[in-house]
């Protein structure tokens, strides 16, 4: 039976931090033989010669800053590992990923270790994509003593499946150079929402139909849908989904309604933007765009692709005097295909070990900007008082995080329904509630087999 868990209190700097998401609903279980293979070598495989070198593969999709920290520890760990090679598989773009997956995991080729959205973790352990890491390896207090609160969400039916090197929350990006121009303090970026929208009216400059400078766009394709869903309900006073994640509650109160309407709004009203009109992040680095929502994970892209653009980076803008954020985190989960073979297990355990350590946690936040799923790493002083890294930390405490059924199509509805007020002229309500009533099937589906 699904039990929400609350996260801990952070003893360390960051404080407490709520976890809505950490589920632990009884899952279909994985194929006997697969998870049998997790637990123990078939007896007719092999152990692999002395001196013979393991081969596993590593596959992620590409995404710039990731590569490169992941090619750099893999470096450290082959060092450290003479007789294992790790192949990492960084070529496939984001879209084609599951896709790739789906098709390489269950014919036993593809990866030993893979990175996967939190958010997507049920739909690869139901499709037995990946198999529960040893617990010998993994101790489940290690993981509640060592890393950040919001990793429970990686245990599924009291099994840890996943174990991530990095988490992340959202907070808003917002352009110096622009304010300045728009006769806006650089130094006074919006903490509210209505000081979000009058400055994002004033930055706009429009041109035709289009827009030389966006103020703000909301784009439900990049990370706005998490916006709308952990923020904007809440601070309208709606509750995302009952306690038991069973119902879907976006529209269960006028509050719900306001708070979709406010996520319409800068596009249907106040004319910041146009979702359609914008390539994001794209545009936010080539200096168009004032104000912007994204996670600490888009630091280590502009660091690389814009190192000269002048922006600042603060919490998410606060309403009826409540601060919410979204907090998340891609995951590494071992594979059936190195299930099936004990010398990639092995090899697999020990690569997955080494990429979550502190050291890797450090080494992910200088270069990717996400911040160290170890408290160990997360505890940095340093990292609160970072003006850029800063809002994000502050942000932890306060951070909640989604239980997903398929996080892909929790956010299509979101999209359809926006699409259909803003291109179509569809009434607001009716998309809203068609959104509902979609991701409610959903999760019908999803627990009518867990009873």
């Amino acid at each position: 039976m699904f039990k929400s868990r609350k996260a801990l209190l952070f003893t360390f700097l960051l404080a407490a931090l709520m976890l809505v998401a950490a589920c632990t609903a009884p899952a279909a279980p994985a194929p006997a033989a697969e998870e049998g293979a997790a637990a123990e070598a078939p007896a007719e495989e092999a152990a692999p010669a002395e001196g013979e070198v393991i081969e596993i593969e590593y596959w992620q999709y590409n995404f710039g800053a990731r590569v490169d920290a992941m090619n750099e520890l893999i470096k450290q760990f082959e060092a450290e590992n003479p007789g294992i090679k790790v192949i990492h598989n960084s070529d496939i773009p984001y879209d084609n990923f599951r896709d790739k997956i789906a098709a390489s995991v269950p014919a036993g080729v593809g990866p030993d270790v893979a990175t996967l959205f939190y958010g997507w973790q049920t739909a690869w352990i139901d499709a037995g994509y990946i198999v529960p890491l040893p617990e010998d390896a993994f101790p489940p207090e290690m993981v509640a003593s060592d890393f950040s609160p919001m990793v429970q969400a990686s245990f599924f039916d009291g099994k840890l499946y996943t174990l991530p090197t990095a988490v992340r929350t959202l907070a808003l990006f917002y352009n110096k150079d622009l304010m300045e121009a728009a006769g806006l303090d650089p130094e006074s970026p919006p903490t509210t929402l209505q000081e979000l929208e009058e400055q994002a009216v004033q930055c706009t400059v429009r041109n035709g139909d289009g827009y030389d400078v966006f103020g703000f766009v909301v784009n439900p394709a990049g990370q706005a849908h998490h916006w709308f869903r952990e923020v904007l309900l809440r601070q309208f006073g709606q509750q995302p989904y009952s306690d038991d994640y069973r119902q879907v509650l976006w529209n269960a109160s006028q509050g719900g309604y306001d708070a979709w309407n406010e996520f319409l709004k800068f596009e249907t009203e106040l004319e910041t933007g146009r979702r359609d009109l914008i390539t994001e992040p794209d545009d936010f680095l080539a200096g168009k765009v004032c104000f912007h929502i994204d996670g600490s994970f888009r630091l280590g892209t502009i660091a690389k692709n814009a190192p000269d653009l002048n922006f600042g980076v603060t919490e998410l803008p606060e309403y009826n005097g409540i601060k919410s954020t979204f907090g998340s985190y891609w995951t590494h989960g071992i594979t059936t295909k190195a299930a099936a073979d004990p010398a990639r297990m092995e090899a697999s355990i020990k690569f997955l070990q080494f990429i979550t350590t502190p050291e890797a946690g450090r080494l992910w936040v200088d270069m990717v900007g996400e911040l160290p799923a170890q408290l160990e790493a997360a505890s940095d002083p340093a990292l609160l008082a970072d003006p850029k890294l800063g809002a994000f930390v502050a942000g932890l405490p306060y951070a909640h995080s989604t239980f997903f059924v398929d996080e892909s199509k929790d956010r299509q509805a979101i999209i359809d329904a926006y699409d259909g007020v803003v291109l179509n002229g569809a009434d607001p309500a009716e998309e809203l509630d068609f959104a509902v009533q979609t991701v409610q099937e959903m999760l019908d589906e999803f627990w009518a087999g867990r009873e």
